[in-house]
């Protein structure tokens, strides 16, 4: 089935697009920013560059970091973070749903066989 994937293009030149949004969330589910980074087969240091991104976009921080120590270090979304991520899938939603019959007109040119070629014409004498 066809789907849309959404990136949304913030002044001055911020990207914000699906992998950001998942990062964000796994870091909410996993409360680390090495157990998300895991989860997404991408190292530590690739996911603490794309926060690192996410904040200077925004001027602000997306992700709060707590250091380690007896009980371990950790990470959560800042209300900016869990906002970023609750409007960046409320805009997908939306566009989704305006896109839905024209996706699935799509899917259906894509799934219709091709006709069958005519013969070529003999040149002309």
């Amino acid at each position: 089935m066809a789907s849309l994937s959404l990136r949304i293009d913030l002044d001055p030149g911020g990207r914000i697009g699906p992998g950001k949004i998942e990062l964000l969330e796994k870091i909410a589910a996993f409360g680390s920013i090495s157990a998300a980074g895991r989860a997404m087969d991408m190292s530590y240091r690739r996911a603490w560059e794309l926060v690192e991104e996410i904040n200077t976009i925004f001027g602000k921080p997306v992700v709060e970091c707590q250091a380690g120590g007896r009980r371990g270090g950790g990470a959560r979304l800042t209300a900016l973070g869990l906002a970023l991520v609750t409007r960046f899938r409320a805009v997908e939603r939306a566009a989704a749903l305006a896109a839905a019959d024209h996706l699935a007109a799509l899917q259906v040119e894509v799934e219709r066989p091709a006709p069958p070629e005519a013969a070529p014409e003999p040149p002309a004498a």
